[in-house]
């Protein structure tokens, strides 16, 4: 009796798209055979649409297109989520080695001059009338993009643009794997526990536990948020902030001090990436990178941003200042600090808030500890959209991942993984990303699926994890983007969810989410001490929001700084000329900032957000999106209460349910009922005249 081999392919869980991905299956070796599937299958479907005599209708062009494409998509967002929360060497090359692949094949979708014929050609039929808005909206959006990708470009110029595309993804790789190589490089042992003065109790025992994991006696201390930055803030020992700051700031530079490799330095590939955006500006006609960014987004010009944030600037620098004054007095006075330096900053900023409100971060964090933390969070999310979250089960990329799924009467909504704990092999930072689109396929919805990551600290011992203010409001900006992908009402996945939202909206969901954070009906259902269980205390609250804007001036122009950096970078600096981009960013400082670091800081070469990440030309959109934010929490200050049914299914209808389907300050105005004011921001800062 014979046996038949099965097609191997059809046993690929990377190419199984009938549920969730199936991360208890799927390995490295999965990758290259899905991928070439994938990508000879989209090939094959554009010769088919673009051949002679294919309809450029929706039913015969656009939407076969979209439902094509929508597998590699899928399939390759396993393989970046992966490389982002499972960042070992079998990942990251198989990774590395598909992206040029991957990249060249969207670069050729973006040039093929047949596929933007047809979409000019549905744009200019009788048809388009008869599309739905969200259809017209969908072949706009296309038409454009086809043209910021370089399809009218002439054919000896598409080659070099292709080659362009392919170097920028290969260096924006590049440039966050050094950066994490390089965070990963140091490691700190402290054998004198006098040196640990000051620091709280469960980071200690991180450190000794991570001693011990190590096969060391003592605390072992490296640059991964959790142990990093409480050294920052409470550390008495002042020779260890100061190894610890300079460590971090020079991350992924030119310094071997702190066991970082030449081979790591980010600065080549800064300029390298500043040198082929300016290329592929001019080549697609653009006078600059920053003028290509905001083609799609909100924001009309350069000019209009810089004068945005300068405008911002003027207002918060006075607060800022005095902001430093107050912290260089007190120091000097309290702290025995005459020469206040950078690595001093966050631990007289501790200091100076516990004498002047009474109460210090370390105390607040024993009361979140993370069950509690999610309860309130989820009837936050309940409260608002009368939806329910529920825990769910799935295969997923490491133990610590929990999965959530949120109905609406019994109907599935969407589902969520949750990865909340720092890992050496997890990028840093904190992100959401989607895993399945919201969509009508095959006359069913197919419901959404979104990753939720952060780099809290673990749990240690027998205890839960217990997570500081900040990393609350943290968990609350994240799924702020879940709730946008999640809760969409779209059925057209080119603008569902966050798909095809301009980029300087698409933090308002986020920004939104975090005002939750500061009040009482919030908090009072979401803390309970984690050796007590005694919920917060109603006094501690009020000092918390005494402090809620203690030192807001600095930390607004520093917000300020990196977007005006980032603008003027991409906007007016020439990669090749005399300055360098650390003179750029040294006089972006003398305009805006109050506190100049040291001269060896190289903030640029670990500034992933826009060298590793999708916002060059865009940081300032956190600022941008944050008035909007403002202005729209501010209805439910109006209405009196912030879990206002009412309110928030209007927020819902008329912002996260309708994701990219029509412009962003459509929405806005459809929920305020008026164009945004930057007053509600200014308020929420403290930063109004007395």
């Amino acid at each position: 009796m014979t046996t038949m081999t099965a097609n191997p392919l059809l046993a690929n869980p990377l190419l199984d798209f009938s549920g969730l991905p199936r991360f208890d299956a799927i390995t490295p070796a999965h990758v290259r055979p899905a991928v070439e599937q994938l990508l000879a299958d989209g090939r094959a479907l554009v010769q088919t649409l673009t051949a002679a005599g294919s309809p450029a209708t929706w039913a015969g062009f656009a939407a076969p297109l979209t439902d094509g494409l929508e597998p590699l998509s899928r399939a390759w967002g396993i393989v970046g989520h992966l490389h982002s929360v499972n960042d070992v060497p079998e990942w990251r090359e198989t990774y590395n080695d598909l992206l040029p692949e991957v990249t060249r094949f969207y670069t050729e979708l973006g040039q093929n001059l047949a596929l933007f014929e047809k979409y000019k050609a549905l744009r200019n039929s009788a048809e388009y009338a008869t599309l739905t808005p969200t259809q017209q909206k969908i072949v706009d959006n296309e038409v454009r993009d086809f043209r910021l990708s370089g399809a009218e470009l002439p054919e000896d110029v598409k080659p070099r643009f292709q080659a362009i595309q392919e170097e920028l993804a290969g260096l924006s790789a590049k440039f966050s794997e050094n950066l994490l190589d390089a965070t990963n490089a140091f490691a700190h042992l402290v054998t004198d526990a006098a040196q640990l003065a000051g620091l709280p109790e469960d980071v200690q025992e991180a450190a000794q536990a991570a001693a011990e994991k190590a096969g060391e006696k003592g605390w072992k201390f490296t640059l991964h948020a959790p142990s990093y930055l409480p050294v920052l803030q409470y550390a008495e020992h002042r020779p260890l902030r100061e190894l610890m700051y300079r460590a971090y700031a020079t991350r992924a530079a030119e310094f071997p001090e702190h066991g970082s490799k030449p081979e790591w330095d980010n600065a080549p590939l800064i300029a390298r990436l500043l040198e082929l955006k300016r290329e592929e500006a001019q080549l697609l006609g653009y006078a600059n990178f920053a003028e290509i960014s905001l083609v799609p987004k909100m924001a009309e010009s350069p000019a209009q941003v810089l004068a945005f944030l300068r405008e911002l600037a003027a207002k918060a620098k006075p607060f800022a200042e005095q902001d430093v004054a107050e912290l260089r007095n007190f120091a000097a006075k309290e702290l025995n600090l005459a020469d206040l330096q950078p690595w001093d900053v966050s631990y007289a900023a501790e200091k100076l808030k516990q004498a002047r409100y009474s109460f210090s971060e370390q105390e607040v964090k024993e009361y979140f500890p993370e069950p509690q933390v999610l309860a309130g969070l989820f009837r936050v999310i309940e409260s608002l959209f009368s939806v329910q979250v529920k825990p769910d089960s799935a295969p997923a990329w490491h133990p610590d991942v929990r999965f959530f799924r949120i109905e609406r009467n019994g109907a599935l909504v969407g589902q969520f993984y949750l990865d909340l704990y720092a890992r050496e092999t997890k990028r840093g930072g904190a992100w959401m990303d989607e895993a399945v689109t919201r969509r009508l396929k095959n006359g069913a919805i197919q419901t959404p699926v979104a990753y939720l990551n952060c780099n809290f600290p673990a749990p240690v011992g027998n205890k839960p994890a217990t997570f500081s203010h900040d990393d609350v409001i943290t968990l609350f900006h994240e799924t702020g983007h879940g709730l946008h992908h999640l809760l969409s009402q779209v059925e057209e996945l080119p603008v569902s969810g966050i798909h095809g939202v301009e980029w300087d909206a698409v933090e308002l969901p986020s920004q939104f989410m975090e005002n939750f954070c500061w009040e009482w009906d919030v908090l009072a259902h979401m803390t309970a001490h984690v050796d007590t269980r005694a919920p917060l205390p109603r006094a501690l609250f009020d000092k918390m929001l005494a402090a809620k804007n203690f030192l807001a001036g600095m930390g607004m122009v520093r917000q300020l700084e990196f977007s005006l950096f980032d603008m003027l970078l991409h906007a007016d600096f020439d990669p090749q000329g005399q300055r360098s981009v650390l003179d750029l960013l040294h006089q972006v400082r003398q305009e805006v900032a109050v506190l100049i670091p040291p001269p060896w800081h190289r903030f640029p070469n670990s500034f992933s957000h826009i060298f590793g990440g999708g916002y060059a030309a865009g940081y300032y959109s956190y600022k941008w999106a944050e008035v909007l934010s403002a202005d729209a929490y501010a209805a439910f200050e109006e209405a009196g209460n912030p879990l206002d049914a009412a309110t928030g299914a209007r927020f819902l209808r008329e912002i996260l349910a309708v994701g990219g389907s029509r412009p962003a300050i459509e929405s806005f105005k459809a929920f305020r009922g008026r164009e945004p004011s930057v007053d509600a921001l200014l308020r929420h800062n403290g930063m109004v005249a007395a």
